[in-house]
């Protein structure tokens, strides 16, 4: 599984696209918090509320930009038969690459420290920051890519073509990030709009986003992973026969 992982992290920075895919994470980051339309120099608010708003729709390409090469690009250039050959089970190779991916998530989220420490200090007292709200805003982020690396992980391992994957990858973390949250708002839907609020992921990184670490969050994003590494597997376990 380690082998796994050091291979991985060690061919994503050996290609362009993560120079590219993160570059693009942190420019468009930059302008949202710097530069764009309410952003931290225009309210004059010591706040990284804008960072924290646009991560995750960032996050929807950034993610599964890393992920469409995982086994799409094992399956096309038939590397793929040489990996599951070697003395590794299934769950070790998706587990290491999975590893893998929510560790470049945390790579480009460390770089965001800096807005941090800068409003840290431009704030009137120094430090005058909602401590609390910030970090439960960067675990829920963190946990949010996990459950779009695990979902990019699954459409990578449908397609042999890195772009399919991609764009499966896009539609998917879409899908399940905001459809249930705007379904609950369909009147018809009404009744049932508590239950569909709590199957979207949105709700669940909002409620840690406010700074308050609930175990019903946590199970909510351990399980996605969880189901989404499990149909991985299921889809590996189809492609030996």
């Amino acid at each position: 599984m380690l082998t796994i992982f050091r291979k991985e992290v060690a061919s994503f920075f050996n290609s362009l696209i993560a120079y590219l895919v993160i570059g693009a994470f942190l420019t468009g980051a930059g302008l949202f918090f710097w530069l764009f339309e309410m952003n931290v120099l225009e309210t004059g608010v010591a706040s990284m509320d804008i960072l924290f708003d646009i991560g995750p729709y960032l996050f929807l390409f950034l993610v599964p930009a890393i992920t469409m090469r995982s086994f799409s690009e094992e399956m096309k250039t038939g590397t793929i038969e040489l990996l599951v050959t070697k003395p590794l089970q299934d769950w070790q190779i998706i587990t290491g690459k999975y590893l893998a991916t929510v560790f470049l998530v945390l790579f480009s989220l460390l770089p965001t420290l800096i807005y941090y420490f800068t409003i840290y200090f431009l704030g009137k007292p120094a430090g005058n920051l909602d401590q609390g709200a910030i970090w439960g805003a960067y675990i829920g982020l963190f946990f949010l890519g996990s459950i779009f690396a695990a979902i990019g992980l699954f459409t990578s391992s449908l397609t042999d073509n890195q772009i399919v994957a991609f764009i499966l990858g896009i539609c998917l973390c879409f899908f399940l990030f905001l459809a249930f949250d705007f379904s609950a708002s369909i009147p018809f839907l009404s009744s049932v709009n508590h239950i569909l609020i709590q199957i979207g992921i949105m709700e669940h990184y909002r409620s840690i986003s406010r700074g308050v670490i609930d175990t019903r969050d946590i199970v909510y994003f351990i399980s996605t992973v969880t189901i989404f590494l499990l149909l991985t597997s299921i889809v590996l376990n189809g492609k030996k026969k």
